[in-house]
């Protein structure tokens, strides 16, 4: 059984036919696995010494960076690895939307479950430190639940374990925070297992087997090549420049009594926040909010005719356009509420759901052509 399970392996990983001509672009599926190891051994070793409770939370998190032997070390890799997780991640999903590589149903459905979880993963993570950014980011997320009509309130105060955010909530989030990484791991294997089924995509767009090689040795040394370098930028970012992505009031005790001037999550939730906050009614945020995200979903129902748009101006013109409208929309969350901020959001929202409606347009048209 161990030399069939091994034969597996070789097969499946070694030896697994890998279309010649991709780039380093599909290296961030391979950093995305390195980083999630990264965050949950990190994770494994900050939960030996953080105590999920609200009076002491805040403490122990100061304890581990003080007083344990390389906590700060940890803790800086830990709540650094969660941006750099997400960096790879939207370039990852980035490189999929380019090259269509949607069109591998099984695929892109588990990989966007994966993403989906991974933002509440990475949202549960936020809560537990309990400082200022933290406390009030939960009130406010968490409230958006209140849009169901009718059981809105029932459910907020069945999560919330009370009438507000309080000690049952902290320890519902950290039980959450720490069981959600293993659920990815396990939506990981089934997204290698349906990746490897079919292969990887490629720029072009074939589906042949006549231009594909083993893949390794020439492909797990262009991962090594891209660990050794994101690696490298990693460890620059947690010894000289550890809290470049951290919120200067989380460095505060969370205090119920004190909002503070401007609310916002962490970085690579922004785009979806500024969404949420750029439609004045509360319902219609939270619609927009969940649209942006689960429209993904909806990608592979277009079935295109082709494999790959990669050649086509149009394609690349809108693409890029997107691109920039997602930086925007990140830039925009992190200004306060006023015009022309508002003005901004608004429009950068309204162009992040127009590139969806440019995308089914272009294909009608394409197909037009091949027809």
């Amino acid at each position: 059984m161990n030399k069939n399970f091994l034969m597996m392996i070789n097969t499946s990983l070694l030896k697994l036919p890998t279309p010649i001509n991709i780039s380093y672009w599909w290296n961030f599926g391979s950093l995305l696995g390195m980083y999630l190891m990264i965050q949950v051994m990190t994770g494994l070793f900050l939960s030996m010494h953080y105590t999920p409770h609200i009076n002491y939370a805040f403490n122990s998190l100061i304890h581990i960076i003080q007083n344990v032997s390389s906590g700060w070390l940890m803790h800086n890799i830990h709540i650094n690895g969660a941006s750099m997780f997400f960096l790879s991640l939207y370039i990852h999903i980035s490189r999929n939307l380019y090259y269509n590589s949607y069109k591998f149903l099984n695929t892109w459905m588990i990989g966007i479950s994966i993403y989906l979880l991974s933002m509440a993963t990475a949202f549960l993570g936020y809560v537990l430190p309990w400082g200022q950014m933290s406390f009030w980011g939960a009130t406010v997320i968490t409230n958006l639940i209140t849009t169901i009509p009718y059981l809105g309130n029932f459910i907020i105060q069945w999560i919330w374990g009370g009438f507000s955010i309080n000690n049952a909530t902290l320890n519902r989030f950290y039980s959450f925070h720490f069981i959600l990484p293993f659920m990815i791991m396990i939506l990981i294997i089934l997204h290698l297992f349906f990746l490897h089924s079919h292969g990887s995509s490629n720029p072009l767009g074939m589906s042949s087997n006549l231009n594909k090689i083993p893949f390794h040795l020439y492909f797990s040394l262009k991962d090594m090549l891209g660990f050794s370098m994101f690696l490298l930028i990693f460890l620059i970012i947690n010894l000289e420049y550890p809290y470049i992505f951290s919120d200067p009031d989380n460095f505060q005790l969370a205090n119920p009594l004190i909002t503070p001037i401007h609310i916002q999550p962490e970085w690579y939730f922004l785009f979806a926040y500024t969404i949420l906050r750029s439609i004045p009614n509360k319902l219609g945020g939270v619609i927009a909010l969940l649209l942006s995200i689960f429209i993904l979903y909806f990608l592979p129902m277009m079935n295109w005719m082709i494999n790959s748009l990669t050649f086509y101006p149009f394609n690349q013109i809108i693409f890029w356009m997107f691109i920039n409208v997602f930086i925007l929309l990140t830039w925009a969350g992190t200004q306060i509420i006023e015009y022309p901020f508002i003005l901004i959001s608004q429009i950068m929202s309204l162009l992040y759901f127009i590139y969806f409606i440019l995308f089914i347009m272009m294909k009608n048209i394409i197909e037009k052509f091949i027809m």
